[in-house]
């Protein structure tokens, strides 16, 4: 389980990062960090790479799905985390690059997630499970049309998204090995369940006790009676 960590630090890095995009005081520590506007650029590689402050609010690609749907989204991300979390904890044994790859999206999930749940409360614009993600990363490749959008940059993302994408490219990268490793491990199970099985049978062949059949010879009870002596 220590990849867990990888999660812990990805969920970190994005939060700062979206913490400082967006901004956000700390009044009793003196802290004030005024953030961008929505909109704002910032040229960091001429107009190739940005940073652009967006809210996504919805899905990915920027679609946003209505408020009755964002709920149901919200608490599926949050299912689904745990479940990835208890999966982390099944395959624990297993080889790094599966265990990786599930690390990867389960950080960038966790991160996605405590936008949708609290920052709608915590800016003070919408309730519990309603809030917006904060996009930034802003790339000037890939155009293409989604979900009736034209795109003439790539869509605006962070770092959560970023640590998915590469979670499951790894996940298809080792695809064949993890699937082998599975039904590896699988087939051993069978033949370990099959041997204990044979073995549990034998054991009990072996300490069944052999009841001795019963003595079925009679011995006759002949009383001596003796002889009479003559006087």
């Amino acid at each position: 389980m220590r990849v867990i960590f990888v999660s812990i630090f990805i969920v970190l890095i994005d939060q700062i990062t979206k913490l400082i995009v967006k901004g956000f005081s700390i009044p009793f520590l003196n802290i004030k960090i005024p953030g961008m506007y929505q909109g704002q650029k910032i040229q960091v590689i001429d107009n190739f790479f940005r940073i652009t402050f967006i809210e996504n609010p919805g899905m990915a690609f920027g679609y946003d799905p209505g408020s009755k749907f964002k709920l149901w989204l919200s608490l599926f991300s949050l299912f689904a985390s745990i479940a990835l979390i208890i999966y982390l904890f099944i395959v624990r044994k297993k080889n790094l690059s599966l265990r990786l790859s599930l690390a990867f999206i389960l950080g960038g999930a966790v991160g996605n997630l405590i936008d949708r749940m609290f920052y709608g409360v915590a800016y003070g614009y919408a309730p519990l499970f309603y809030g917006k993600v904060v996009d930034f990363f802003d790339f000037d490749f890939f155009h293409f049309t989604i979900l009736g959008r034209t795109f003439d940059r790539f869509p605006i993302f962070n770092i959560a998204d970023a640590s998915v994408t590469i979670g499951v490219i790894i996940l298809i990268l080792f695809y064949k090995k993890h699937s082998d490793i599975l039904l590896a491990d699988e087939s051993s199970s069978s033949t370990e369940s099959e041997s204990d099985f044979a073995t549990e049978n034998k054991e009990q062949v072996n300490n069944t006790a052999i009841v001795p059949e019963p003595n079925t010879l009679v011995e006759d009870d002949k009383t001596d009676k003796g002889k009479d002596i003559s006087l």
